[in-house]
């Protein structure tokens, strides 16, 4: 969740050194080498904007059947809504969607087991961050920063009290064409320059690449160091339109069989003109597309043939 009080979202870097390790003090914590990073331990949530929320809900709830346990409102306005794919891992819903050309993605969320550590560890790498934290007001802790794509990058830690924590349990229907968020995806223009982030800063480790072609790299799956989902970077898009930036920003929800989760989204009104299919990663897959472009991937989580392009690690 991006609403926090008293904290505005800091870019990631004063400069081209951001990820090196500073000796003098940083603003928001004092720099150390040995600072330890504390678990990143999955993909907290995607949020997304849309201009229809009513659009939205038949697709989140209608098709993909995740109930809408609570919404985040100020002074009566409704600011942004929540579907709940497990306890820890939610698709929150902005509708604040203005323009057409605009980027549907507003942020990305992992979440970790002690925000405030994660800050100083951040700011001891040379990351600019909060000074401090701030209440939330879903009542969790967390942050926000800029990744070196100019997304936006959330880290949460889950509170007892939060509007998350007192649904544990709860709004975990049958109906859920998928149980888990395994990876998010977003466009990347330097590799280089996202690994210094997610792989030197972060510890994400590369799990797999693959491309169109065996002899080019359009996707890197970037593993978060302390769980089993991943970041997808999604490489060389240039000047995509929203339609394809939906395309590339996107989510992808692991099912035991993609074959049965096409079958239930088609009897729950679904319509399209793709169908279940192998990808480059030897992984079935299927795509479904909400009311305002982005791609929700339908995905087995294990290879029935051999990947191209690198081997997938464990």
């Amino acid at each position: 969740m991006k609403i926090v009080y008293g904290i505005v979202v800091a870019s990631l870097f004063a400069g081209t050194g951001f990820a090196q390790v500073r000796t003098e003090e940083t603003k928001g914590g004092t720099a150390s080498s040995d600072m330890r990073r504390p678990s990143i331990v999955g993909v907290a949530h995607i949020a997304l904007k849309t201009d229809n929320l009513d659009s939205a809900r038949k697709f989140y709830t209608g098709v993909l059947g995740l109930q809408e346990p609570f919404h985040y409102s100020e002074a009566g306005h409704l600011l942004l809504t929540y579907f709940k794919v497990n306890d820890h891992q939610y698709i929150e819903v902005f509708p604040s969607l203005k323009d057409a050309k605009e980027d549907r993605l507003s942020h990305i969320s992992f979440e970790t087991t002690d925000a405030e550590q994660l800050r100083a560890y951040l700011a001891s790498r040379g990351v600019k961050v909060p000074d401090k934290l701030e209440p939330m007001g879903d009542g969790n802790r967390g942050f926000d920063v800029t990744d070196p794509d100019g997304h936006d990058v959330e880290f949460v830690e889950f509170r007892p009290g939060s509007l998350h924590s007192l649904s544990f349990g709860k709004a975990l229907p049958s109906s859920r064409i998928s149980q888990r968020i395994i990876h998010v995806g977003v466009v990347v223009k330097d590799r280089e320059a996202a690994d210094r982030f997610y792989k030197d800063v972060l510890g994400f480790r590369e799990i797999w690449h693959g491309g169109m072609k065996d002899n080019e790299t359009d996707w890197v799956d970037m593993r978060v160091p302390d769980g089993t989902d991943w970041l997808e970077y999604m490489l060389n898009v240039h000047d995509p339109d929203p339609k394809e930036l939906g395309v590339m920003h996107h989510l992808a929800l692991g099912v035991s069989s993609v074959k049965a989760g096409y079958e239930t989204a088609l009897k729950r009104g679904y319509t399209s003109e793709e169908k279940p299919q192998i990808g480059r990663d030897g992984k079935w897959q299927f795509n479904l597309y909400d009311p305002n472009f982005t791609r929700v991937e339908l995905m087995e989580p294990k290879p029935v043939q051999k990947p191209c392009c690198a081997p997938m690690l464990k």
